[in-house]
């Protein structure tokens, strides 16, 4: 899948963390993977080598329904982009990000 128009040619130095969050759970249901807050996190700070906590990873999460990141990440204009599911055996959540066509 190619990068969102958004995102083309943009270098890492250059990436916001809402960039980032989309990136890694999109590389993620690429994959089928569904990503928590530290992986999430682990994987932004070995892609741009910034840290990032709970907080703040779970406010870009939320920017994904907002009609701005819809826009921006090419995701569908209505319904849920993002999936949740309790870990197992953990009071966290696991998210996926939901692609155009699913």
């Amino acid at each position: 899948m190619e990068n969102p128009k958004s995102l083309q040619n943009k270098p890492k130095s250059k990436l916001t963390l809402d960039d980032c969050v989309f990136l890694i759970l999109r590389n993620a249901n690429l994959r089928g993977e569904w990503m928590n807050f530290w992986t999430i996190s682990e994987r932004i700070l070995n892609t741009v080598n910034r840290k990032y906590g709970e907080p703040t990873i779970s406010a870009s999460i939320r920017n994904m329904r907002k009609d701005h990141c819809r826009e921006a990440y090419e995701l569908p204009k209505y319904g849920e982009v993002i999936e949740k599911r309790r870990m197992f055996n953990s009071k966290g959540y696991e998210y996926k990000l939901i692609l155009k066509g699913e």
